[in-house]
């Protein structure tokens, strides 16, 4: 197993695909070997982690495809982790969304994995920490992680991101204030796209104006037309400077790092726990008059 392992590292971090896919494969499934290889892991600090989130139909696919023509033109090699909502019944998704970056997928210097949330709140992957770790070892030079874009309880990727850019519309503008104590929180930028629409300029000043009273830092507000690449140019050069003062940010790192240590003990801990146990006993429990779920679920 040792050397199995020790040859699907190597092929990754020369990057081979295919070994790529395998080793998410047996992380997201949590198959045998898939602990010893994360960690073998050896992640390159250089690869950077750029979230790309906001409410739905703000257009984050059509801005993550729009990022990845603008980086394939200064011969970057990107890794694009897209995260879709599943229901909470059997665990599929809709992967629909991922059509918009189809051209990218047989590009040599462009790695795109679809993934279901499979029922996480927070608007990413269980396994999403372990799964950008293995894309670090590849060697990329960013990693672009699209959410869900289920609104405010959407702040996990604030816990692993370099750079958090926040989408919206200019439709939004209503929405804002219910977006201040979440969303508003977590961005490094903002993007208002399809900005050509009526109300981009409110919704841009309206949240300069928040933004001025929010935050003691200043975060960039990036106008946008993403399905004609305006602007493009210009949100990269902001998402590294973004970059460059986050890896100076000693506090931010360690902030970040223990979040991640945070979840993954926590899923180390779960691990004995077996939801079909629950369910079986949950069912027996249900019929009971006095069922009380917090004294049921005190004895797991």
């Amino acid at each position: 197993m040792q050397d199995k392992i020790t040859q699907i590292l190597q092929e990754i971090k020369l990057g081979n695909f295919q070994a790529i896919a395998r080793a998410i494969t047996m992380v997201e499934n949590e198959l045998a070997g898939s602990e010893a290889l994360l960690q073998h892991l050896s992640a390159q600090k250089e690869t950077k982690v750029v979230g790309i989130t906001g409410p739905p139909g703000a257009g984050k696919s059509t801005l993550v495809n729009a990022l990845l023509h603008y980086w394939m033109q200064q011969d970057k090699r990107i890794a694009v982790l897209a995260v879709d909502p599943s229901s909470p019944f059997n665990l599929g998704a809709l992967l629909g969304d991922r059509i918009r970056m189809s051209e990218f997928y047989t590009h040599p210097n462009v790695y795109i994995r679809s993934l279901a949330s499979r029922g996480a709140l927070g608007g990413l992957h269980h396994q999403i920490y372990e799964i950008t770790d293995i894309l670090k070892h590849a060697n990329f030079d960013y990693i672009l992680i699209e959410t869900v874009g289920v609104g405010q309880s959407e702040i996990d990727i604030a816990g692993m991101a370099d750079c958090t850019v926040v989408t919206l519309v200019p439709e939004a503008g209503d929405e804002i204030q219910t977006l201040k104590s979440g969303i508003m929180e977590i961005a490094d930028v903002f993007v208002v796209n399809k900005a050509d629409r009526p109300l981009a300029e409110s919704l841009l000043n309206t949240l300069k104006a928040m933004l001025h009273d929010f935050s003691k830092e200043k975060i960039e507000v990036i106008k946008t037309i993403a399905n004609q690449m305006e602007g493009i140019s210009n949100l990269s050069e902001v998402i590294d400077i973004v970059l460059e003062k986050t890896n100076k940010n000693q506090e931010r790192k360690l902030a970040l790092t223990l979040e991640k240590c945070w979840r993954i003990i926590q899923h180390n801990k779960m691990k004995s726990i077996q939801k079909n146990e629950i369910e079986n006993a949950l069912k027996i429990a249900l019929q009971k008059a006095d069922f009380n779920l917090y004294k049921f679920s005190s004895q797991f």
